[in-house]
């Protein structure tokens, strides 16, 4: 389970939780212009947009959980288990396997409409990429400056939504969730007139005009949740200000360990990221590190035909003070 969300404030941030029971060696990774992207449908990109994300590279080759290019456009991948419908290679369509999906459009997408454009030819090709690495049922955000789309694959096809809102978290499909705000209506975060049925009542607390916002981790609630603090953030100041409001934002949805446990094993927030799209500048904290740690693509090479890439620092110690 994951939680997305796209954030204007005047440069444009773009982040998630990553929520799993384990990690699959995810490193910082940066995609330079020319390392040749191949795709199984046969087709290579020589050429194209710089991102950097989070990513498993397996065999030379970058996973991406979520990545910005250096034009601005982001993109992320997040659960979709039941929902999640891949198709096999079908003439007269762009045949893309999931795990492929995020440089496709990346590399060659710098808005939000260039990537709807290019996605009308979507097949989301049922290919795994190896014995390790098998399908992993996903739907995706996109998000530019002035807009954000959801993709998903499903038993009708490919579907592209509108997401006016800026987020998203895991089942069931888009559609649900945009009905289910309209339970939400009522929510502000100001102290409104306290009457029942016309009778006067004294509040006992602040902060009441928020009461029924959700705060379990299902991803109806978080998709409530996030949606209500996007809506009502507020940062003002240098770039820090902004970078520590979306890591607030990522914190009151994510997963503590021991609050979540599935079939399989406890369910935690392995890390958290914020990228400024504008600068190219990829923020992150894991469980176990709360501290901020950047990286900038534009300090690397982006003309080098490599890929780039840099450990996670997991931990941090403790400052005593006295």
């Amino acid at each position: 389970m994951c939680t997305a969300i796209s954030y204007l404030k005047g440069d444009h941030y773009f982040g998630r939780n990553l929520d799993m029971i384990q990690d699959y060696r995810q490193q910082i990774t940066i995609t330079p212009k020319n390392y040749v992207l191949r795709f199984r449908n046969g087709l290579n990109l020589f050429h194209h947009y710089a991102m950097i994300g989070m990513a498993t590279v397996a065999n030379g080759y970058p996973l991406y959980y979520e990545a910005t290019n250096d034009a601005g456009l982001s993109m992320a991948g997040l659960h979709f288990p039941d929902n999640a419908v891949y198709f096999p290679r079908t003439a007269c369509k762009d045949n893309i396997a999931p795990f492929e999906l995020i440089p496709w459009v990346l590399g060659q997408c710098a808005t939000v409409k260039e990537a709807k454009n290019l996605l009308l030819r979507l097949n989301i090709w049922m290919l795994p990429f190896s014995r390790e690495f098998l399908l992993t049922p996903l739907h995706w955000i996109i998000a530019d400056k002035e807009c954000s789309i959801v993709v998903e694959s499903t038993c009708e096809g490919v579907k592209l939504y509108d997401d006016p809102v800026g987020v998203l978290t895991n089942n069931p499909p888009f559609p649900y969730h945009m009905t289910n705000l309209a339970n939400y209506r009522h929510l502000t975060p100001f102290d409104k007139h306290h009457r029942f049925c016309g009778v006067p009542i004294p509040a006992y607390s602040g902060a009441m005009g928020a009461i029924g916002l959700p705060g379990d981790y299902s991803s109806a609630s978080r998709f409530i949740k996030a949606a209500y603090l996007r809506c009502n953030s507020k940062s003002d100041g240098p770039e820090e200000a902004h970078v520590r409001q979306f890591f607030h934002l990522l914190n009151a949805v994510a997963m503590p360990r021991g609050a979540v446990e599935m079939d399989d094993g406890l369910e935690v927030t392995l890390y958290s990221c914020c990228c400024n799209t504008d600068k190219g500048i990829y923020y992150y904290t894991t469980y176990e590190n709360s501290r901020i740690s950047a990286i900038n693509m534009h300090h690397e090479n982006l003309a080098a035909e490599g890929l780039i890439t840099y450990p996670m620092r997991i931990f941090s110690e403790i400052f005593v003070q006295n």
